[in-house]
């Protein structure tokens, strides 16, 4: 499809390539807005920026503005694509663009207008009436918007800042034809049954409550499914030679000032002043790693010298971000930290990257895998840069990872691989990623004494698996649809009494699997059967053993299957040896 830029220029591009896919759904939103503005020409217009899996606008609306009104909105968007109206892009000067924004009563736009230079040449585009102020890219004519829907309604902040209006934020999608518009709803739908925070509620894993906003807690089954990634995690660690520590939740502003958190990221900081001094609850373990370090003198010979923690991290993140456990205020972070020598650079990132796919492997994620390399805003030397980098890429090369290159997109003190795993909906998540950081040592003032007798300045790696332990259980709670592989299930084994008259033999058959390290319980309550059975399958556990009359008699169970149903009556020791087939 052809795309109209910002020069006025046209360019091709397909609907998968990321330039037509923004395109369509930046002109999409346009579209929106136009149609807002004939039907209730008193809203305003904010933003609204295609995203990346559809786009959204933010109104200022006379009224309360619903879902309900979504109807007529879609159908005056189909009017506007069937006139077929041509995206005409042109610049003007600020003082032309201020006073039509004023004309138009669009007193956002003029905000945004007083806010830049006066000599700078302001891009619009036009379709029929509507007109917008906007750096584009654009397709060329409306009609090439065939299927859209809009999605849902949220408050939003003008300018993301709470001390603004809240505005009204319409989401939407859009695509070339109908077919991808009805695959992409039928996957939201699978995404709402798979929402982790109607089956966290629902297979009594977590809470979250209004007296802790943001500050999760875990229930006993959720806490076991934590541990169980906790426990994972440390295995593995210990295998690949990391060293865990523990440092403190709560440091001194100092330190905070040293690492350069309390200049760049105070706002995201909980702080409390003890003694007198300030301090803060940190937001990351990087810090607390560096003093560690520095406890005693380094040699080369100590390093790389790999240490882990499972650091309790609190972000003051804004109310209307929260979402369930994938966006809290307080998570575990599943942080290590790896000093070492320039010359072990690409070993160590082979190391973590071999650690990283053995863990998604295990829980049966495909990823894709990008390179960040140098932003503008950054320090450091370029020869610094080059070697990291190079260091990166050798990595990925020598382990045959396919990988794309995010230009600019490394953090300000070094380049970064991120790993983005793909769940069982084809959905995807950024949660593994090794940063090289050249800045924090220096200044902590981090040093080793080299082979030379001389001191030298050694090299961090900043790396996370999970990303945080919560935000990974949510993902996993959607990816499974909280139908956890045995090995995970917080219970793995329901015992089942026909009636209570056999609840000796369900208590026995309990204590057996216990004794084989099986989480297990047993349906105590007086229901019939059917209901017992029917809550099992409810709560996806994935193992129900029915005891009543014949299984008395004969010492066995009658087993089912979460996913096969009844697999006949067995030995117990059948059913155990079944078990450790699977993996316990």
């Amino acid at each position: 499809m052809k795309i109209k830029m910002r020069d006025g220029s046209m360019k091709e591009a397909a609907f998968e390539e990321e330039l037509g896919r923004d395109a369509f759904r930046h002109t999409t939103a346009h579209i929106l807005a136009q149609a807002v503005k004939r039907l209730y020409p008193d809203a305003k217009c904010a933003v609204g920026p295609a995203i990346p899996e559809g786009f959204y606008y933010d109104f200022e609306f006379p009224f309360r503005f619903s879902e309900e009104n979504f109807p007529e909105v879609e159908a005056e968007m189909r009017k506007i694509v069937k006139e077929n109206l041509q995206l005409r892009q042109f610049t003007a000067d600020r003082k032309w663009a201020l006073e039509e924004m004023e004309r138009r009563g669009e007193d956002y736009k003029a905000e945004i207008l007083c806010g830049l230079r006066s000599e700078e040449e302001i891009s619009f585009y036009r379709q029929g009436e509507h007109l917008e102020m906007c750096a584009g890219p654009h397709v060329a004519y409306t009609s090439a918007v065939r299927a859209f829907k809009l999605l849902s309604v949220a408050g939003a902040y003008w300018r993301g800042d709470e001390r603004n209006r809240m505005l009204t934020r319409i989401y939407g999608t859009s695509f070339p034809d109908s077919r991808m518009l009805e695959e992409y709803l039928n996957r939201l739908e699978e995404a709402k049954r798979r929402d982790h925070r109607k089956l966290g509620r629902e297979l009594g894993l977590f809470a979250l409550l209004k007296e802790g906003p943001g500050f999760p807690f875990f229930l006993p089954r959720g806490l076991v499914l934590k541990n169980l990634l906790i426990d994972y995690w440390r295995r593995l660690h210990a295998r690949e030679g990391y060293r865990e520590i523990s440092a403190p939740v709560i440091l001194n502003r100092g330190l905070w000032e040293t690492s350069g958190h309390w200049e760049h990221y105070r706002d995201k900081m909980y702080a409390t002043v003890i003694d007198g001094e300030d301090y803060a609850i940190k937001p990351m373990s990087c810090p607390g790693g560096m003093l560690v370090y520095q406890m005693e003198p380094r040699s080369y010979r100590n390093l790389p010298m790999r240490v882990s923690e499972l650091g309790l991290i609190h972000r003051n993140e804004k109310s209307g971000t929260l979402h369930g456990l994938m966006r809290v205020r307080c998570c575990t972070q599943d942080d290590a930290h790896i000093f070492m020598m320039p010359e072990q650079i690409q070993e160590e990132i082979k190391g973590v990257a071999r650690l990283i796919d053995e863990v998604y492997s295990k829980f049966g994620f495909q990823y894709r895998v990008e390179l960040s390399t140098r932003p503008e805003d950054s320090v450091g030397s370029d020869e610094d840069w080059a070697m990291a980098t190079d260091g990166l890429r050798n990595a990925l090369e020598d382990l045959g990872l396919p990988y794309e290159v995010n230009p600019g997109d490394g953090a300000f003190y070094g380049p970064k691989i991120d790993f983005h795993l793909e769940d069982s909906i084809g959905r995807t998540w950024q949660c593994g990623t090794i940063q090289l950081d050249f800045q924090l040592p220096q200044r902590f003032g981090a040093e080793y004494i080299g082979e030379d007798g001389k001191k030298h300045r050694p090299i961090m790696i900043h790396r996370v698996v999970f990303g945080s332990i919560e935000r990974f259980m949510g993902i996993l709670i959607e990816h499974y649809e909280g139908k956890f592989p045995l090995w995970l299930s917080p219970v793995q084994v329901k015992v089942l009494p026909v009636t209570d008259k056999y609840m000796d033999y369900a208590r026995e058959m309990e204590s057996a699997m216990k004794k084989e390290g099986l989480r297990c319980e047993t349906d105590a309550r007086g229901e019939k059967i059917g209901y017992k059975i029917r809550t099992a399958q409810m709560e996806r556990v994935p193992y129900m053993l029915i005891v009543g009359e014949k299984e008395t008699g004969t010492g066995d169970v009658s087993v089912r299957k979460r996913e096969e149903g009844d697999l006949g009556r067995m030995p117990l020791e059948r059913f155990l040896g079944m078990l450790k087939e699977e993996g316990i």
